[in-house]
């Protein structure tokens, strides 16, 4: 298809996205026994292929109550070794009865 190497699936950001210290911060006191998937899109810039070193930077963008629920969206910018913007994420997660 003209690519010059295979192209990873399109949900496949998510892998990457998802090991964000910003999720693994104590402080946040996010008790993931109670997590949920809410959400999650993708902004390509060009597909991610094999043998892309990619490195990544996460920010939580918004936290909210929602009735007894914890709302949180977090955004990440996939980015190559040379700076190439891949892909930016967005990944919403529900903590439950918080």
């Amino acid at each position: 298809a003209g690519h010059p190497d295979v192209i990873a699936p399109p949900t496949f950001p998510i892998v990457v996205s998802l090991g964000s210290p910003a999720l693994a911060d104590p402080d946040l006191g996010l008790n993931y026994a109670m997590v949920v998937h809410g959400e999650q899109r993708f902004e390509y810039t060009r597909p991610m292929r094999a043998g892309d070193v990619v490195v990544t930077t996460s920010k939580i963008t918004e936290i909210k109550s929602v009735g007894n629920n914890e709302k949180m969206v977090v955004e990440t910018d996939i980015k190559t070794v040379e700076g190439e913007l891949v892909c930016r994420t967005y990944n919403t997660i529900i903590e439950r009865g918080a």
